[in-house]
Order: C-alpha cells, then structure tokens, then sequence
C-alpha cells in the first residue's frame, strides 16, 4: 500500500537497497538521493512509479533497466551522477512518459549545446533541468496531478491579493468621515465624552 518512500542517506550494498523489492507495487515516488548508488540493476519491478529521485549517487550507465521496471516515470532526477556522454542518456528514449530529467552537476552537462542535444535525443520530455527549451521554470512539483502530469498555470492565474484588500470597501473612506466633524461630537451640550 506505499505509494511514496524516500531512502536518502541510507547506505546500498553492491547497488541495492536492502529491503527494497518487487512488493512495494503501489509505489508511485521513490527517492534515493545520495546512497552511494552505482547502477540500477538491482532496482526493483515498480511499474506505478511516476517520480524517481536518484540524485548524487556514482551512476554511471546501465539506465536502459529504467524502461523496463518503471516505464511509467514522469520525473526522473539524475542531478550529481557520473553521467558524461549522451550515449548513456539515449536509453531513456523508451521512457514514453517522461516529462521533466534533471542532470544537473553531471559532467554531461558541460557537452557543446548540452540542452539542445538532449531535447533532440529525448523528445518526449519537456524540461530539463527544471527549465523547458524556452528557458520557462517547470512548475513546483506539487502542481501535479494525480496522473502524474504537470499542471500549467495560465497566466494571470498568479495570487490576486489586490482583491483582498478591497473587501471591505476602498482605504481610507471611514477615516474621511472623522475628519470631517472637527471637534463636533454626537453629544449633547454640556455633557463630556466618556473615554
């Protein structure tokens, strides 16, 4: 029944983390930042999962496993890994549905026109690195659905504080009213104010 599990620090042996199997079926976000990961042979079948967290491990290669136990990835983070070329990124092109990778402070990274050959190599995905080809941020990652598909704010849809303040009428008005009776008060002659 776990649908998000998140493993950072911990320490893998020979690539794997000890108790992470096939059982968790249900298993929609898995993190694994920084356990010394060196390959993802071991990684168990997780055929629901939509949000992979790999970064800083010592992954090298060997991302074809990707496609085949979780071909349903939406997100995948492969942020200070060992990835150098292109040619190791290429098995990614059978993750259909990935829409956001994140190679962040690999060595690949400082390739000539980096972005633009990834997004030729990876046509399915929209942002790299949190940005799209145009340069526009991906959205926080909690503007997802329960598809796993990043939702697009359109634009103008930002916070409307402005309206807020004005509830209760423009700023000001009451205080004009005060102003105005200088010194008069409802009170007959005679009487003094109370307070």
């Amino acid at each position: 029944k776990v649908t998000e599990l998140v493993l950072d620090n911990c320490r893998s042996s020979n690539g794997e983390i000890e108790g992470l199997n096939d059982s968790f079926k249900e298993l929609k976000f898995l993190s694994m930042a920084n356990v010394e990961l060196t390959s993802l042979a071991k990684l168990p079948t997780l055929s629901k999962l939509r949000k992979l967290e790999l970064s800083d491990n010592i992954i090298s290669g060997g991302l074809d496993v990707l496609a085949e136990r979780c071909p349903n990835l939406t997100y995948l983070n492969l942020s200070g890994n060992k990835i150098k070329d292109l040619g190791t990124v290429e098995a990614l092109q059978n993750l259909k549905n990935l829409k956001s990778l994140d190679l962040f402070n690999c060595e690949i990274t400082k390739l000539e026109d980096y972005r633009d050959s990834i997004f030729e190599l990876l046509q399915q995905i929209t942002y790299l690195d949190g940005f799209d080809q145009e340069d526009n941020e991906a959205p926080d990652s909690e503007d997802e659905d329960d598809e796993g598909n990043f939702l697009q704010k359109a634009e103008g849809d930002e916070d409307d504080d402005d309206e807020d303040e004005n509830e209760a009428g423009p700023p000001g008005e009451y205080e004009e009213e005060d102003d105005e009776d200088d010194g008069g008060s409802d009170l007959g002659e005679g009487e003094e104010e109370e307070e």
